[in-house]
């Protein structure tokens, strides 16, 4: 396992290769990483839909969901959340703003395309005629109470959230295997999901079904349409996990580790 430090130094070029990966290799696999967060997703809450307790039902769905992260970091692709770090390539001067931008823009649609075709899938494949119909009515309910949090609570678990993510991201840089990197991504993601803490591209999909899944049930959904769905919840909570990935994480690891001191500056005189 390596240190802070030398976790801090691997990711400069980690970040580097992730930002110089060709446009198209980049958006495919962003769609995987769509697709990896969805699937967790649909599993955790057809899991949790089992029990009837709210507490045990989101225990359930925390201990499931960070399968999808397991998926992202084991199988190959790339998640927005997560790249948010790579702003510490662009603060050790490796690539440019205008890449690391450029970058997050890709990954991001493609996460996007590949959790809504996930959610249109999963909602036209009738899998929530599952529990006689009660999963459908789970994935309105979730995502109308996703799309009616208030932008300032909506940003703020955000940052909570990708806070959280990262740190599991930044753990999987240090492990030296499969199975070290699973044990150590496990606790912070399981933490942010029992947190009720809000993830982009998790709710890419959430929302989504939920949207299809009232369209197709004949469901109630007052205020749960596109529109609530981009401005009332993704721009928030986007927002929050850039703050909370590229601000806490990448730059407070970057200042910790890879920035001169000044007693360090004065022995290189």
């Amino acid at each position: 396992m390596l240190s802070p430090a030398q976790i801090a130094d691997k990711y400069v070029t980690v970040g580097k290769t992730k930002a110089n990966l060709p446009a198209v290799k980049m958006f495919v696999l962003a769609l995987f990483a769509g697709f990896f967060i969805a699937i967790a997703g649909a599993s955790a809450t057809i899991a949790s839909c089992m029990a009837d307790n709210p507490s045990v039902s989101r225990l359930i769905n925390s201990l499931i969901f960070p399968a999808g992260l397991v998926m992202v970091v084991l199988a190959g692709s790339e998640l927005f959340t997560g790249n948010c770090l790579i702003v510490i390539s662009v603060l050790k001067k490796e690539i440019s703003m205008l890449k690391y931008l450029k970058c997050l823009l890709i990954v991001y649609i493609g996460n996007l395309l590949g959790s809504v075709l996930m959610a249109f899938l999963f909602v036209y494949g009738h899998t929530p005629d599952l529990y006689g119909g009660k999963l459908a009515e789970v994935l309105v309910s979730t995502a109308s109470a996703k799309t009616s949090l208030g932008f300032s609570d909506a940003f703020i678990r955000g940052i909570l959230c990708n806070f959280l993510v990262c740190i599991a991201v930044w753990i999987t840089i240090g492990a030296s295997n499969g199975v070290d990197k699973v044990i150590g991504l496990y606790p912070p993601i399981f933490v942010f999901v029992l947190g009720g803490y809000e993830h982009c591209v998790a709710n890419m999909f959430y929302i989504p079904a939920g949207i299809f899944a009232a369209s197709e049930y004949s469901l109630a959904s007052d205020g749960l349409n596109w529109g609530s769905f981009f401005i009332k919840n993704l721009l928030p909570v986007t927002l929050g996990n850039i703050i909370g990935g590229a601000v806490l994480v990448a730059c407070g690891y970057w200042f910790a580790y890879l920035t001169k001191n000044k007693d360090d500056k004065k022995k290189t005189k």
